[in-house]
């Protein structure tokens, strides 16, 4: 088999899972058979995956004086990592369902998945095996072991290990957060949250089922479901706050959710939200959410009050046609607007007491340069002086803080308000550092920020 060293070369890749074969003409026009190559290759260590073919073709067509692909190894499979099957929904969404007639259905929710203690919540899947390669030298390839899946378990969920299954542990509301099954419990008031209940304060979820009365507080560290209407109340939630009728603050109430706020109405109440507000209509409010504030519905009323959005404004109607005053601002994160304004404050109030610090200092050095200074108003120099370096360096502290929120506030502002109806006028449009005040009908359009500038575009 000498005489094959002259006339085959053969190839072999870096991870040894290709060969190639380079067969260049006998002087004597000979051409070798198929065996014979084989088993040369397998002198040369390709012993898996050869292409016996490919091999035929090159010979039978004295493919000569050219590289070809001759063998190819088994790639390894690598295993399925493990997996985990709910047996409740994980997607639980606060939307409300609209009817085809343009209502919104509020009384259907279904908002809130209780489960009984025992019910099954999660099964996990183990990981499945791989299958090993094999090189063209005949070398075991090893697969990556598939990676078995997290256990979710939190707050009142066990876990059998025998049938490697999660369950309740106690009757309550399930809620799939931060990659965990957690069950809350939960606080029902069969009627309204009145002198027969006092406030209530909850660590888990709450249902009422009646109303919310004026003067009544309701927290809650997860949900709160309310079935009736809010009046003049304050209620607050660690988790969405679902109203199925709506609220009539008479500027009293007070909602604070630290997740969505979904009520069929709201009026006359100051309301807060760390992600979404949906109502059908809104009137004479005060808003705040980090998200979108969206009103849907054959209404889609949002009229009066002051409204900071951080995301978009979705409406079909916005303020009225009596011009009623609506000022919107969107685009911005309302918490990160409160925190501007409240350093601002804070550095003018420091530069105030600097200056009085100042004066102070001032003085005495005044009276020390007449030798007039005593042993009280020496200590009295000393600790002002101690104060005003300790304004400095707040004053610097407090500054360079609010350079970076300044920052934030206006180097990317995206906000948006889309109106699929009409914008009246004596409705005020903040976006970022830039204002649009409506003085005419503006009918299906997307208002927007277009670099210093407020500008508007057709809805669609």
């Amino acid at each position: 088999m000498g005489k094959f060293d002259e006339i085959v070369h053969v190839n072999l890749s870096s991870d040894k899972m290709k060969a190639y074969i380079n067969i260049y003409a006998l002087p004597n026009d000979e051409v070798p058979s198929v065996q014979d190559v084989k088993n040369y290759l397998e002198e040369k260590g390709i012993v898996h995956g050869v292409n016996e073919e490919v091999l035929e073709v090159v010979l039978k067509n004295r493919i000569f004086n050219q590289e070809v692909l001759i063998a190819v190894g088994t790639y390894p499979v690598d295993g399925i990592n493990g997996k985990l099957e709910f047996h409740f929904d994980v997607e639980k969404d606060s939307k409300p369902t609209i009817l085809e007639d343009g209502r919104v259905d509020y009384r259907n929710l279904n908002l809130i998945e209780n489960v009984k203690k025992g019910q099954l919540l999660c099964t996990v899947i183990p990981p499945q095996p791989g299958k090993t390669g094999k090189t063209v030298t005949g070398e075991i390839v090893p697969y990556r072991e598939g990676v078995p899946a997290k256990i979710p378990v939190g707050k009142n969920v066990v876990h059998d290990k025998e049938k490697d299954a999660l369950y309740a542990a106690i009757d309550g509301q399930v809620k799939y957060v931060g990659g965990k099954i957690n069950v809350f419990p939960v606080f029902e008031v069969a009627g309204d949250v009145d002198n027969s209940t006092g406030n209530i304060n909850f660590i888990g979820n709450v249902i009422i089922r009646g109303s919310v009365l004026s003067g009544f507080q309701v927290e809650a560290g997860g949900e709160v479901e309310i079935w009736g209407v809010v009046e003049g109340a304050t209620i607050k939630a660690g988790g969405n706050i679902i109203i199925r009728r709506g609220v009539r603050g008479n500027n009293k109430a007070v909602i604070i959710s630290e997740g969505d706020i979904v009520a069929k109405y709201i009026e006359y109440s100051n309301v807060e939200a760390k992600n979404d507000i949906k109502a059908e209509v809104i009137m004479h409010s005060n808003i705040k959410c980090g998200g979108k504030l969206e009103l849907s519905g054959k209404k889609g009323l949002l009229v009066g009050g002051d409204i900071k959005v951080g995301k978009e404004v979705i409406a079909k109607v916005i303020g009225s046609p009596l011009a009623t005053s609506t000022e919107i601002e969107v685009g911005v994160s309302p918490d990160l607007r409160e925190k501007f304004i409240t350093l601002k404050k804070e550095i003018s109030y420091i530069e105030n007491d600097l200056r009085k610090a100042e004066q102070v200092i001032s003085i005495l050095n005044k009276l020390s340069g007449s030798n007039m200074l005593t042993g009280d108003k020496a200590e009295l120099l000393e600790k002002t002086k101690n104060t005003r370096e300790y304004y400095i360096q707040k004053l610097s502290e407090l500054k360079e803080e609010y350079k970076v929120i300044e920052g934030l506030l206006y180097e990317k502002v995206d906000g948006k308000v889309k109106c699929y109806g009409v914008i009246y006028p004596a409705t005020k449009i903040t976006i970022g550092e830039a204002s649009l005040i409506v003085k005419e009908d503006m009918n299906f359009c997307i208002v927007y920020k277009d670099g210093m500038d407020i500008k508007t575009m057709p809805f669609r």
